[in-house]
C-alpha cells in the first residue's frame, strides 16, 4: 500500500482485520516484533496470539504466541527505483507464506500432500477441487 499518510498504524490495523477475516475470530492479539528485511525499515515480525491444547491451535485466546508474517513500511529506496519520490508518499507491505497460513487456518499437520496433487486430501479437508474461495470467508461456507 502507497499512499501520502500511510503508516505503521494503517498496517497494524489492516493485519488485525485481515487475521479476525481469515481465522474468522472476533478478535486477535498482535505483538509486533523488530526485524531485518531488506525492502521494508522498519520491519517486523507478527505474532498472533493463541492456544495449543489437545492438539490444535485456536487463534484469538490462550497464552502463547505463533509468528505468522513479516511487515514493515517500504524502504525509501523501494520507492525512488518504482519512481515515486519518498519524501511525498510511503507505504507498508506485508507477506506470509501461503501454504503455512492455510495449514493453520484448516488444521494440517504436514506439509507435503500440499504437492502431491492428491483428491482425497482436498475431500478430507471439505474441499472440492472447483470451490471458489470469498475474500473473507475463504473455503468456509
Amino acid at each position: 500500500m502507497i499512499d501520502k499518510v500511510a503508516n505503521m498504524g494503517h498496517l497494524k490495523w489492516v493485519l488485525e482485520e485481515f487475521c479476525k477475516a481469515f481465522f474468522e475470530v472476533d478478535s486477535v492479539k498482535m505483538r509486533f516484533r523488530p526485524s531485518f528485511f531488506p525492502f521494508t525499515e522498519p520491519s517486523a515480525e507478527v505474532d498472533i496470539q493463541c492456544s495449543r491444547k489437545g492438539g490444535e491451535i485456536r487463534f484469538g485466546e490462550g497464552d502463547d504466541w505463533l509468528e505468522i508474517l513479516g511487515c514493515g513500511m517500504v524502504h525509501p529506496n523501494v520507492l525512488r527505483n518504482c519512481g515515486i519520490d519518498p519524501d511525498e508518499y510511503q507505504g507498508f507491505a506485508w507477506g506470509m507464506g501461503i501454504d503455512r497460513i492455510a495449514m493453520l487456518k484448516y488444521g494440517m499437520p504436514d506439509l507435503r500432500p500440499f504437492f502431491e496433487a492428491d483428491v482425497r486430501w482436498l475431500e478430507h479437508y471439505g474441499f472440492r477441487p472447483l470451490d471458489l474461495p470469498s475474500l473473507a470467508g475463504g473455503l468456509s461456507s
